[in-house]
């Protein structure tokens, strides 16, 4: 049973969504976060990344980064940047890309479902990733950014937010800079929030698709808090945590390519051949080559493209093993080109597919040698992988289109 609260949303006024409304805070190095605040003074991407507000000199885990974005957050606060709604309510967000519509419930999940596996996983996290958004969220007595999470498609929830959309106007609506529209409406009707509030009771399980770090973060700062206040009865804000509720049936997972700076050692004509021990190796030519079913491979490698297929002997029912990400580790990266850990090895880059098969040769012909475009992992492979308590390997799922920071905040 899944328990999704609704809130009194911290959100920016309708005039001026778009002026805030950011990407996550995590897609950028800090000069691309410093270059993508400039001449924007109401992006949400000066309170997510508050380095940028600061010398270039300042350690940007130094008190003062935390200090700044609290303040940078009240002034816009008291200066009517931001309103809070006066009632709890829920929020539809729908994000339309390239004519495809992805619309998800916006409310607070619960950091005991989240502890006792309610909401399931599939990746883990990193200690120094979450102590700077937990000192984040202290630090602002807010939770700044959405924790993306999926549910298996539930007709009653589909019809409700039909309804809505279809009866009534957007609070917000508004076209960002790289062509996505992010339209918002509130969901303020006694009736509905509590029907709502049921059809989610009737899930068991809610999966995080994206936001591992800040899930983590917010469950301890929710178990801090809760320590700390001897009044603790389980309905304060901080036992919650902000969320985007999706169905699987809409979400999008792109490809998520690789790039290695070295052949580890091995000339081409010995890498190619140690290559063939797994997979079946084609030349393609220069085309880039985008792979179109599971357990196929493109290769990029001085100026040619080939096509890697797995051959069917290594084929497996395991939901981890046969991720093409976990093939491609397992039985390339690792054994060939000595990449025994990706999360730590700085001889490989990872791509979204966002930016297409051009990077990876950019990227093979500049500063690394060899690239792969993989087939992307789908939705049901992740909940399969969730409902298994396995752990997908690092960098298995890019999610377009992005969450925008900033439309919703949850006051803690």
């Amino acid at each position: 049973m899944a328990i999704v609260r609704p809130f009194c949303a911290v959100r920016p006024r309708s005039d001026i969504a778009d002026q805030v409304a950011a990407l996550p805070y995590d897609v950028y190095n800090r000069q691309e976060a410093r270059e993508a605040v400039k001449g924007k003074p109401y992006s949400f991407l000066n309170i997510d990344r508050p380095e940028t507000q600061l010398d270039p000199s300042v350690d940007i885990y130094s008190d003062i980064v935390y200090e700044t974005a609290n303040h940078l957050l009240r002034k816009h606060i008291e200066s009517g940047v931001f309103i809070q709604d006066r009632f709890p309510c829920y929020y539809i967000y729908e994000l339309i890309m390239d004519g495809r519509h992805q619309t998800g419930i916006v409310g607070c999940a619960s950091i005991d479902d989240y502890i006792d596996g309610t909401i399931k996983q599939h990746e883990k996290t990193r200690a120094d990733k979450e102590i700077d958004r937990i000192r984040h969220v202290d630090a602002c007595n807010a939770q700044t950014g959405p924790i993306f999470l999926a549910y298996r498609s539930q007709k009653e929830i589909n019809l409700i937010v039909k309804e809505i959309q279809s009866e009534t106007k957007p609070i917000c609506d508004f076209v960002a800079d790289d062509g996505i529209e992010h339209r918002i409406w509130r969901i303020s009707n006694p009736v509905i929030i509590d029907d709502l509030q049921s059809a989610f009771q009737k899930l068991p399980n809610l999966y995080i698709a994206d936001g591992h770090h800040r899930a983590a973060s917010a469950v301890k700062v929710g178990l801090g808090r809760r320590n700390a206040d001897p009044d603790y009865t389980g309905t304060e804000e901080y036992n919650y945590f902000l969320s985007v509720l999706f169905p699987d049936d809409q979400l999008c997972i792109m490809d998520y390519n690789r790039t290695v700076r070295d052949l580890n050692g091995y000339s081409k004509t010995e890498f190619l051949e140690k290559i063939e021990e797994y997979f079946t190796v084609t030349e393609v030519g220069k085309e880039a080559y985008r792979p179109q079913e599971k357990h196929t491979f493109g290769m990029y490698l001085d100026s040619n493209w080939y096509e890697l297929r797995l051959k069917e002997e290594w084929f497996t029912d395991d939901p981890v093993k046969s991720l093409d990400v976990s093939i491609l580790q397992d039985y390339l990266l690792d054994p060939i080109l000595g990449i025994h850990d990706p999360k730590t090895d700085d001889r490989i880059d990872f791509i979204g597919g966002i930016r297409g098969l051009k990077e990876l040769e950019r990227r093979a012909d500049s500063d690394m040698r060899v690239s792969f475009s993989l087939y992307p992992t789908n939705i049901s492979e992740l909940l399969a992988v969730a409902d298994a308590d396995r752990l997908m390997p690092p960098k298995s799922t890019w999610f377009e289109p992005k969450l925008r920071s900033g439309l919703f905040l949850h006051l803690i």
